[in-house]
């Protein structure tokens, strides 16, 4: 079932933006106050959500933009908790980010994805910082990840920071599928004070997100014109895994650590096998199996 304003029961707060529909322009203006729009997209995130708006209950406005396809109940979650909420048609993270920041008229934006949460320690940070004119322009936040239900504190993973707080008119993603960043026009710091990341808890929910990231990677790096080659194939995917268990200690992390470098490798080598794929296309080639 689509989602519609109707749903919602509060037409003034929310705006329907599915294919047709018409959404006025709303252009950035100067806050007249230090304040914060904590950015979240609402996909299907299950038992994940409250979690995740629970812990910025603090921020001055809590901004969720929903996925019309969503139908596990988590636009209700986001109903209860976020201060707006708006509709729009999902078509990658960084896109719909995009879309949504010219709206947000406070100074700062925190973006959080569902399947995060903030440290009473990191918003105690984060008030401190958006409080201070001396501040710099972004932040790199620590992130730390579980995954299938603990705690990954190897395979690379230890050293994960996000740029995700940053001063409204000055972030804007780039324009990539998958795995886009923020830029930010200033100066960035980096806050050391932790947010949680409760990636995936078991393998249904790994390759739901897998098939469609190795997807867009290889369409992203077909829209740059790179081509698969067969070290792409066969070393890379080996160096990943050399990577992320031997460099990064991924053996440490136990079976959870082999079973998360593993796939890190596998991703690779799809991501490349499917940008092969795309190289040749669907014409004689595909029919001669060349």
């Amino acid at each position: 079932m689509l989602l519609t304003p109707e749903l919602f029961g509060y037409n003034n707060r929310l705006r329907y933006n599915g294919r047709g529909a018409q959404v006025r322009a709303i252009q950035h203006t100067v806050p007249i106050m230090s304040s914060i729009t904590v950015l979240t997209l609402v996909p299907n995130a299950g038992d994940r959500l409250p979690r995740c708006l629970d812990s910025v209950a603090w921020a001055d406005e809590v901004f969720c933009v929903v996925d019309p396809k969503t139908v596990d109940g988590s636009q209700n979650v986001a109903r209860r908790r976020a201060t707006r909420i708006e509709v729009h048609e999902y078509v990658n993270a960084a896109q719909q980010r995009n879309w949504a920041l010219p709206q947000i008229q406070t100074e700062w934006t925190l973006v959080l994805d569902a399947d995060e949460w903030v440290s009473e320690e990191l918003a105690a940070r984060i008030k401190q910082l958006t409080s201070n004119k001396n501040a710099c322009d972004g932040y790199n936040i620590r992130r730390l990840s579980y995954f299938f239900g603990k705690r990954i504190h190897y395979c690379g993973w230890q050293r994960d920071y996000n740029l995700r707080l940053f001063r409204t008119p000055k972030g804007r993603y780039l324009d990539r599928r998958v795995h886009s960043k923020v830029v930010v026009d200033g100066t960035v710091g980096r806050i050391t004070e932790p947010m949680f990341h409760d990636t995936y808890r078991n393998f249904d929910e790994y390759f739901t997100t897998f098939q469609r990231f190795t997807t867009w990677g290889a369409q992203d790096l077909h829209d740059k014109g790179k081509q698969t080659r067969i070290w792409d194939l066969t070393i890379r995917p080996a160096l990943r895994f050399f990577k992320m268990y031997i460099l990064r200690r991924g053996f440490l992390d136990g079976y959870h650590g082999a079973v998360l470098c593993g796939l890190g490798a596998f991703s690779v080598f799809v991501k490349y096998a499917k940008l092969w794929r795309l190289q040749r296309g669907s014409g004689p080639d595909e029919k001669r199996g060349a």
